[in-house]
């Protein structure tokens, strides 16, 4: 019973051994691609950006027309939700401020009179 034991540990570590043995031969074939295959993905890029060069003009300068449109939008939304929460916070306050308003009113020092 205790050679299986034995043969099994012995196939665990042949399987991790190929396991690292294959990882390291799919990283090694990795950087070989990517090192032979660097200067046509240069002349790609390089080709590609050029292409796309008046494309992306053009698309900075519409998205500055749209920011220029959609900045005083956003001011208004933002000064409508400001009113909407100062509006919801002030109307239940309201009978505290009545309450406080008579209180005022009735303890306040009466007022001297200009002329006698």
């Amino acid at each position: 019973m205790l050679p299986m034991i034995e043969l099994g540990a012995l196939l665990l570590v042949a399987v991790v051994v190929l396991a690292l043995l294959a990882t390291f031969a799919v990283f090694l074939m990795k950087t070989l691609f990517w090192v032979v295959l660097l200067p046509v993905r240069l002349v790609f890029w390089l080709l590609g950006s050029l292409l796309f060069l008046p494309l992306m003009l053009l698309k900075l300068v519409f998205g500055g027309l749209m920011m220029l449109l959609a900045v005083p939008v956003v001011l208004i939304g933002l000064a409508a939700a400001a009113v909407a929460v100062l509006f919801g916070v002030l109307v239940p306050a309201i009978p505290l401020i009545f309450l406080g308003a008579l209180l005022w009113f009735l303890v306040r020092p009466e007022p001297r009179p200009l002329a006698r």
